[in-house]
């Protein structure tokens, strides 16, 4: 009996357990730029290949052959009657070039034979000897013969197939069918298995059948996308991973996956809704997730919002007074930006990314974001940054701001402000309704640092921060240049150092919150 964590492993079988990736996208090739050139001749219009590397991957990779058909076609803007599953190769439906692609495929398969991926085979004995089930699913109809010619038609305890999802009409990848029917019949629950899969296809269905690990094998160098699309861990071989491994994942890291929610990609159009999502509160206040250094844009919207503060502000429709209740955004606490030497002020999510990292640890209720980004002179700063709203004490947030010169040595000036010059605008139902909510009222020096006083212009409520800031230079306290910056409603803390190559600057900022409503 397996003393394991997990107690099944599915795999699937090209690019897992044998390689036969090279004859596949041969024998789409093939019928592909067979159709698609007597389809531009017909048409008198240009002959453009299928493309056995990149179109391979994108549109067919681990589909049924019918899916991976009409998908590559649909790129191309050709729409073919879908057909029936026998349709002779010679017919011109979905149904037809995909048996016509069968055919060239089994031809050189078996001809040449398939590859055998010799670690993925001495890791499926592995797990045997410890007592762990083991199946295979794939959307392939050559499962069966694949494995024969392989000569490990006996190695899986059951094979879920092409021929098994049309007999019980089960849907292909990304749908999670194959891999729950395969767990079924090994008398499993999704949550006790692991899919192992090389495919973004694959991953997906793992990820949607809610599996309790997916493995992505990353052989044609795309893990970001394997990982972006589903995979838990992403490796290049089964001889990079032990069984001691997975039984960690399964004790510690679905835990602490199920607590964090993260982001390994930036993407523009994704920002505000991950704004949302990455939100920092304690019940006193919440904070939108927008990095330290956004201003309001079409991809972020910074926003703090704070319990009870609303303004009721009159807006003039078709001469009538509308009064709408707004939730006020109040003054933005924790932006702070950077320029290099006598440029402008820069932010980062407008800069080219090398690397990117988003996490909000939900049973912590702390916010990290670790970035490269690369200007156009190729200067590359590394951020690290971290934040909180206090449980302790709900009237303080606080945040980490952490700034490296990967590759130059140059003046850097980081500013850290308060911004009350701000306005609701994150909603645009509402964007005929007034939104200006916020009147300044004060704002200066303190004795620790600086302070912004502004109040609702019709509701009255008073609210103040203060912030407090200092400078580290790996973490030790450093001399700088220190400059107190005044706009209307705004007020910032400037500081200028001459920063080294591959040197840390961490910026330090505690705010303390209150409104007229804590009196």
């Amino acid at each position: 009996m397996s003393t394991a964590k997990f107690k099944g492993v599915i795999f699937d079988l090209d690019g897992v357990i044998t390689g036969t990736a090279r004859v596949h996208a041969l024998a789409w090739e093939s019928m592909f730029n067979d159709y698609l050139e007597k389809a531009a001749k017909k048409e008198n219009k240009p002959f453009i290949p299928f493309d056995s590397e990149e179109d391979y991957i994108q549109y067919v990779d681990g589909k049924p052959r019918p899916e991976g058909v009409k998908s590559f076609l649909e790129s191309r803007g050709v729409v073919l009657e879908y057909g029936d599953l026998d349709d002779p190769p010679d017919k011109a439906t979905v149904c037809g070039l995909g048996n016509r692609k069968n055919i060239d495929f089994q031809a050189v398969l078996k001809k040449e034979g398939p590859d055998v991926f010799e670690s993925s085979i001495k890791f499926v004995e592995q797990l045997k000897k410890k007592g762990i089930k083991v199946g295979v699913a794939s959307s392939s109809r050559n499962c069966k013969l694949i494995l024969d010619l392989a000569d490990h038609s006996n190695l899986f305890a059951t094979r879920v197939d092409g021929e098994v999802s049309k007999e019980l009409k089960l849907k292909g990848k990304p749908d999670a069918d194959i891999f729950v029917v395969a767990a079924k019949n090994l008398g499993l629950l999704p949550n006790e298995c692991v899919v192992v899969e090389d495919a973004i296809s694959g991953v997906q269905a793992g990820r949607n059948g809610n599996f309790g690990l997916t493995l992505g094998i990353d052989r044609n160098n795309m893990g970001d996308l394997l990982k972006l699309n589903g995979a838990d861990i992403v490796i290049q071989d089964l001889a990079d991973i032990s069984i001691e491994d997975i039984d960690q994942w399964f004790e510690k890291g679905i835990e602490h996956d199920g607590w964090n929610l993260s982001y390994d990609s930036f993407k523009p159009e994704e920002e505000k809704l991950r704004e949302t999502l990455c939100t920092v509160g304690n019940g006193y206040l919440g904070t939108r997730g927008a990095f330290e250094g956004a201003y309001a844009s079409d991809n972020h919207y910074p926003g703090t919002y704070i319990a009870g503060i609303f303004n009721k502000v009159p807006t003039k429709i078709e001469d009538r007074n509308i009064y709408n209740n707004d939730f006020v955004n109040c003054p933005n606490w924790h932006l702070i930006e950077f320029k290099i030497n006598k440029g402008d002020f820069i932010n980062p999510m407008s800069m080219e990314f090398v690397s990117y990292n988003q996490n909000l640890n939900m049973q912590k209720g702390v916010l990290e974001r670790t970035l490269v980004c690369k200007d156009w002179l190729g200067r590359l700063t590394r951020i690290f940054s971290r934040r909180i709203a206090s449980m302790a004490d709900p009237h303080i947030c606080a945040v980490r701001y952490c700034i490296t010169p990967v590759n130059y040595s140059a003046l850097l000036t980081i500013r850290s402000s308060l911004n009350g010059a701000i306005i609701n605008d994150g909603v645009a139902r509402y964007s005929t309704l007034t939104s200006k909510h916020l009147t300044p009222v004060s704002q200066g020096k303190t004795r620790n640092g600086i302070y912004l006083h502004v109040r609702t212009n019709h509701s009255k409520y008073d609210i103040v921060m203060s912030a407090k800031t200092s400078l580290l230079k790996n973490l030790k306290p450093v001399r700088a240049k220190k400059e107190i910056i005044k706009e209307k409603g705004k007020i910032g803390e400037e500081y200028s150092v001459a920063a080294k190559e591959n040197t840390t600057y961490t910026l330090e900022k505690i705010v303390s919150v209150y409104t007229s409503l804590d009196t």
